[in-house]
């Protein structure tokens, strides 16, 4: 494993919306074919690419979705979203932080953050930072159990059936629903409905 393929991998399965496997699950795997290498620096480059990967999604989540096929009614009901997440940005951050450093899939966090159009500076550093300490972790030990044991490294993805299907299209699934969520009704009274369709009548 040289790091320009590690780091392209990891690059490419970030910018994919649905269906790429979990990226802590391909570091592992790659760590596991290459035990001798340095644990930190392939933490830096899995780190790097997943931030940089998550980056496009989100860019194009905004230039192809927010700009091409929301509505303007639908831009608005985003935009609340936008402007409360602009008056907590540390919150923001702190929270964007603790999410990546989980081993749940960010790929919808990204794609709602792109579509706010909100600058993606501040949640790429909170990202990076939690995606090295969590890849540095997997990394050493990935290389402690392959010193340890022989790993068939297909049984890695192995889980990669029915349920991670079912799984990534609800992370889709949840995109839709961040778009159709009356946001202005939550913020209000705390009220979950989705947004009342405009009449025919109303639109005159």
């Amino acid at each position: 494993m040289t790091t320009l393929s590690l780091f392209a991998i990891i690059f490419v399965l970030n910018c994919l919306p649905a269906f790429a496997p979990p990226t802590w699950m391909v570091v592992s795997a790659m760590t596991l074919s290459s035990p001798g290498a340095n644990p930190w620096l392939t933490a830096l480059v899995a780190a790097t690419a997943a931030t940089a990967g998550r980056l496009v999604l989100a860019k194009m989540a905004f230039l192809l979705v927010r700009q091409r096929w929301l509505s303007a009614r639908t831009k608005e009901n985003v935009d609340l979203v936008k402007a409360r997440l602009e008056q907590h940005r540390a919150m923001t951050f702190g929270a964007v932080l603790a999410y990546t450093c989980s081993p749940l899939p960010s790929t919808s966090l990204f794609m709602a953050y792109g579509l706010t159009s909100l600058p993606l500076a501040p949640v790429a550093a909170a990202s990076f930072l939690g995606r090295f300490l969590t890849y540095s972790v997997w990394v050493v030990m990935a290389m402690e159990v392959a010193q340890k044991v022989v790993v068939d490294e297909g049984s890695v993805f192995a889980y990669l059936g029915g349920y991670f299907v079912v799984t990534q299209v609800l992370m889709l699934a949840l995109v839709v629903l961040f778009t159709k969520l009356d946001w202005r009704a939550w913020f209000a009274g705390k009220t979950i409905r989705l947004m009342k369709q405009i009449e025919p009548d109303d639109q005159k």
